[in-house]
């Protein structure tokens, strides 16, 4: 339960290996040149707790690389989205890099990530990838050149003062969330490598499920972020555009972004039950996916609730109460 007007039915899980991998991360990282204060300070962040929310069923040694890969992915929304005005020549220099990195393989320079950060995804996206197929490395691809395209839209709304409207925004949060490559990456933790054909996978059904569990997701965040985020957002946050645009003051817009989360769990729950057959064996792979969307919400809620990487804002204590642990 995630209260008042903010209730969540999916059930809380997390892997039985998420604490023991919170305590490897550390020294990972140092491995990779990040410095013993750095580490510290991102291990307490809970993202081997966070990846084990996402991921219940994954082996230990599959969690570490997805606690791994997510902790690249923090950083980098660090480096690109502090300011309510990046200066886009380092965002674009830091997506180059990302980029130079992966198509090379770790064989061209990239000079817009450091060194750690370089070996950090060099490693883990190796890992992670080599085992998979032609067609799921491929959804993994498509899924981060759809996040940093909407890390650089962003920025570019910001360094030029442009505050998207509501449609625009939810359309472009769904990009920098990066919920679509955590669920890209469902198949990796499933253990079994279970593959669903393109033609189920983007079914319009499966597909309303992916957008409603990354809204979910990323309008609770914006919520959670919200002071934060009066300074540094630029009016990229669900509740800063929708007091904009309706003329709302702020708590008015807190609660007509808390009901539009509410009827968007409704419908996430109507989408569940609502999932077409396709047979047994692709059913079977369809289940975990969906399952695995869901987890993805209830894990970030929880998650983010017991990480410091958010404390908890004044606004945040009315209306969130006792929930399921």
């Amino acid at each position: 339960m995630v209260t008042p007007g903010l209730f969540c039915p999916i059930p809380p899980r997390i892997s039985p290996h998420a604490d023991d991998t919170q305590d490897w991360l550390a020294e990972w990282l140092i491995k990779r040149g990040v410095s013993s204060e750095a580490a510290a300070r991102l291990r307490v962040s809970g993202f081997g707790r966070y990846a084990g929310r996402l991921y219940p069923d994954a082996s230990a040694a599959d969690l570490r690389l997805l606690t791994a890969l997510f902790t690249f992915f923090f950083l980098l929304d660090d480096t690109v989205d502090g300011s309510a005005t990046p200066p886009l020549s380092v965002v674009r220099a830091t997506i180059d890099g990302v980029y130079a990195t992966l198509d090379s393989d770790g064989r061209q320079p990239a000079p817009g990530l450091s060194s750690p950060m370089r070996a950090m995804l060099l490693d883990s996206w190796r890992a992670i990838t080599g085992g998979l197929s032609e067609m799921s490395v491929d959804r993994i691809n498509d899924a981060l050149r759809h996040h940093l395209d909407g890390i650089l839209v962003e920025a570019s709304n910001k360094w030029v003062g442009r505050k998207p409207g509501v449609v625009e925004y939810i359309q472009l949060r769904r990009a920098t969330s990066a919920a679509y490559v955590s669920y890209a990456l469902i198949e990796f933790a499933g253990g079994s490598r279970m593959r669903i054909p393109e033609a189920v996978y983007h079914h319009p059904v499966l597909r309303e499920i992916s957008a409603a569990g990354n809204d979910l997701l990323s309008w609770f965040n914006d919520l959670l972020s919200l002071e934060r985020d009066e300074s540094t957002a630029a009016g990229h946050n669900l509740v800063l555009a929708t007091a904009r645009e309706r003329g709302l003051s702020r708590d008015g817009a807190i609660h007509e972004v808390i009901a539009r989360w509410q009827e968007r769990m409704t419908r996430f729950v109507e989408l569940r039950a609502a999932v077409p057959a396709f047979g047994a064996r692709i059913d079977a792979a369809v289940r975990r996916y969906v399952e695995g969307v869901a987890d993805s919400v209830r894990g970030t809620i929880d998650w983010s609730l017991e990480s410091p990487r958010y404390p908890m804002p004044s606004l945040v204590a009315d209306w969130v109460g006792d929930r399921a642990s």
